[in-house]
């Protein structure tokens, strides 16, 4: 709500600036403003927003910033006491996230999400955000390819490959950093043209997911983040309803493990013959992508190693054998701690081609301790070596290459301890015979000790 006037505002300023014509979204509707209402009593307050403001925004169909107002039609406002009501303005205001710049209020908001889910609400818990940027550093998103995560929640993988492209277009002075290696000031310089910036922001992510929550939430975190017209719409991207013909450039994403789909309702595109939504998004993923499309994804250990249904097997042997895997990241048990212990992995995928070999990278530790606490260390772990040696690819103590055919014979199974070298260290050892030499003179030792306190005990007794 707060938001709207703030953008209301901007874009009233830049049309005065260009000499065009504006009309304001509040047009005959003055009193929805924030400024209008903000400094009410409670109760008036109350009673103000949900039955005038409340409605006004339920029904904006459009303007730029407001796309999110469609799926606000079902939305219920769900703040029944005046006084709660009243002190979450008073501190929204006392914040003054309007004259921050762009990345501080998407942090606010960032942040206002871990709360939500710490809280245990909307049922669902987010990629962590510095997983998310290895993720997007990896499979490296530029000007003009189109971004696409099919179960987008919040918008985080859509929101960090927006920023990735934008960091990539600022000169590299301008640029500042956090002690976790977050970029500021992504001002995006080198994007000189109109029509660059247009692409980028209108026509470049895309997300979908079917609960109308996520999606409100993944709208406004965008709009945040300076993306203005957001690609997030409600779908069930596993279902017949789901255009599968839509083929992007990029896929990221963190789908819902452990879940299943009426076998009536399952697109029919697919080809592997299973209900598991982990491996129906894994095969998604590459229906959706473009010849020569990237893929940074993550999927339950389970994925990479279960022989327990045929499908398991048939999704890795199609991964290897349409796609180039180009690598498999394992990352420690405690990542997605406290909503979740799953074991996980990172696949890195190109459709089209052949898989000749694939990069294997345990990771051990994030950053981050691995109780529930996640309480931060350095904030980077082992990530920074990651995208070195991915880059490289090299091959180092914790990584190392396996040719498709020993993967073939196993099972397809694609989880590092299953082809891990075990390193003996070389020892130096001593001869065997002075060894032996040396324990048969203290034997001898020992026999003439013993034989010496016979003797004295002997002469005591007499």
């Amino acid at each position: 709500m707060k938001r709207l006037e703030v953008l209301d505002i901007q874009h009233e300023q830049h049309a005065k600036a260009k000499g065009e014509k504006f009309e304001s979204i509040f047009k005959g509707n003055e009193n929805c403003r924030w400024s209008y209402w903000k400094n009410m009593n409670a109760e008036e307050m109350l009673k103000h927003v949900n039955n005038v403001v409340f409605p006004f925004i339920q029904n904006l169909t459009d303007g730029e910033d407001v796309l999110y107002s469609q799926y606000m039609k079902s939305a219920t406002f769900m703040i029944q006491k005046p006084s709660l009501l009243q002190e979450a303005v008073s501190i929204l205001d006392e914040l003054n996230i309007t004259a921050q710049n762009q990345d501080t209020q998407g942090d606010t908001y960032e942040y206002l999400l871990s709360e939500l889910q710490i809280s245990g609400k909307n049922g669902q818990f987010r990629t962590p955000r510095h997983i998310i940027r290895m993720m997007v550093e990896l499979v490296d998103p530029k000007l003009g390819e189109t971004v696409c995560d099919p179960a987008c929640g919040t918008g985080g993988f859509l929101i960090n490959a927006y920023q990735h492209i934008v960091k990539n277009n600022t000169s590299p002075d301008i640029l500042q950093y956090s002690s976790d290696g977050t970029a500021y000031n992504l001002i995006g310089d080198k994007i000189t043209k109109k029509e660059h910036w247009d692409l980028l922001k209108n026509r470049t992510f895309y997300g979908f997911d079917f609960e109308y929550t996520m999606i409100r939430i993944g709208l406004m975190n965008m709009i945040l983040h300076g993306i203005r017209k957001p690609n997030i719409t409600y779908a069930d991207s596993l279902s017949k309803r789901f255009d599968q013909a839509k083929q992007y450039d990029i896929i990221l994403a963190n789908p819902p493990f452990a879940g299943s789909i009426d076998k009536g309702d399952i697109n029919d595109n697919f080809k592997l013959d299973t209900t598991k939504t982990e491996l129906l998004f894994s095969e998604l993923f590459y229906n959706i992508l473009k010849i020569g499309g990237r893929a940074a994804v993550i999927v339950p250990n389970g994925v990479l190693s279960s022989v327990s249904t045929g499908a398991h097997v048939d999704l890795r042997r199609f991964l290897l054998e349409k796609c180039q895997l180009e690598a498999v990241i394992s990352m420690p048990s405690g990542v997605f701690k406290p909503y979740s212990n799953v074991s996980t992995s990172i696949l890195l995928f190109v459709k089209g081609g052949k898989t000749k070999k694939v990069w294997f990278f345990e990771m051990e530790n994030d950053g981050y301790t691995l109780d529930d606490k996640r309480e931060f260390i350095d904030g980077k772990g082992d990530i920074p070596t990651v995208i070195r040696n991915f880059r490289e690819k090299k091959e180092i103590e914790k990584s190392f290459f396996v040719d498709i055919m020993k993967i073939k014979e196993n099972n397809y199974k694609l989880t590092p301890s299953n082809y891990k070298k075990i390193i003996s260290e070389k020892t130096d050892l001593e001869d065997p015979l002075i060894i032996i030499n040396e324990i048969m003179n203290l034997e001898e030792e020992i026999q003439s000790e013993l034989k010496t306190i016979k003797n004295m005990i002997q002469k005591s007794n007499q």
